[in-house]
């Protein structure tokens, strides 16, 4: 029998409300710190699968969650289409040589990236419990491909934003890669044991509405399509943060099986404009869950309220924060849970 977040996203309305949080593997786990302090950088770990599948299961062993999200990185797939990656203390992800500089074709394909990966999937699935969903996720062309443009995060995606105005040929060559990488890359964590998969558009919000169509709907058509022509039956998680008022199109145009809803959106809007039945995953305010208290159960309870009558998955509205309380994801659970 699937658990509480797989009948959920597959659009039925469980008897327990499913919830995951979004990077809840991670830093603001004394065990996760440990492991990585024995173990080493971010990229050792989620290249020793057996590490990697540790610190997925650990918060599933502490808070009993529904569905335990992959611990890897959505830079993976540009690793493996033949840029140097690297996580440097306090200066995050850099991705070399910058493709505003050096042209796609220049880069020699690495796929065995994807191998540990999978390996770390496997792991996983042989040791959840059977009610517990393994989710398995990749970054979308859009957000994967400011990276590899800039060679690094920015605020305001100058770089990527600037080049798929200015070339879009060459871009698009970038976003076809990209595709064709995740659609492999996806397939392969489900033939591993995924049971779902989400899409992380990250930087979604940094785009006009001709280019949010171009560069974040017409590509995620493409990766569900293609995974969906593979494998049927597994739900789909769209996550396009920032897309505001155009999350409903991108819902009705992507033929995702659930969307995800970020903090800055009025639930009680998305529960009016997206389709019906749809299942909806989120919203709350990560940093409501810093702050705690009485404001975190009133957040709470607004959320559960918006999406009363629809499939809910509950989640943040973003990734949890490495400061956050224990205690506070403890209380979280506990109106959650009821």
């Amino acid at each position: 029998m699937p658990g509480p977040l797989l009948e959920t996203l597959r659009g039925k309305i469980a008897d327990r409300k499913p919830v995951w949080l979004m990077r809840q593997a991670g830093r603001y786990l004394p065990e996760y710190r440990a492991l990585r302090a024995e173990k080493g950088g971010f990229l050792e770990l989620v290249y020793d699968s057996e590490a990697a599948a540790e610190i997925t299961l650990q918060p599933i062993r502490r808070f009993g969650f529904d569905g335990a999200i992959l611990f890897s990185d959505i830079l993976i797939v540009p690793h493996a289409l033949g840029q140097d990656l690297q996580f440097l203390a306090g200066e995050g992800p850099h991705l070399s040589p910058r493709l505003v500089d050096v042209a796609l074709e220049s880069l020699t394909p690495a796929p065995h990236h994807f191998d540990p990966i999978y390996e770390t999937v496997r792991l996983c699935r042989q040791q959840l419990p059977a009610d517990v969903t393994m989710l398995g996720f990749a970054g979308s062309p859009w957000t994967v491909a400011t990276y590899m443009v800039a060679g690094q995060g920015s605020k305001d995606h100058h770089v990527a934003r600037t080049m798929a105005y200015g070339d879009p040929v060459a871009f698009g060559a970038i976003i076809d890669a990209i595709i064709e990488s995740s659609i492999t890359y996806l397939s392969g964590q489900i033939e591993a044991g995924a049971e779902a998969v989400q899409l992380f558009d990250s930087w979604a919000g940094s785009l006009s509405p001709a280019q949010f169509e171009r560069w974040v709907i017409e590509p995620t058509v493409r990766i569900v399509d293609a995974v969906r022509a593979r494998h049927p039956d597994i739900p789909i998680i769209g996550f396009p943060k920032g897309a505001g008022g155009k999350l409903p199109a991108y819902a009705r145009e992507t033929g995702v099986d659930a969307l995800g809803v970020d903090e800055t959106v009025d639930p009680f809007w998305a529960n009016r404009e997206l389709p019906e039945g749809l299942p909806v995953q989120g919203n709350l305010d990560p940093l409501l869950l810093i702050a705690g208290g009485e404001q975190l159960d009133k957040g709470a309870e607004q959320v559960l309220k918006a999406f009363e009558g629809r499939p809910h998955v509950f989640n943040l509205g973003h990734g949890i924060d490495k400061t956050t309380p224990i205690a506070n994801v403890e209380r979280l659970l506990a109106i959650v849970r009821g």
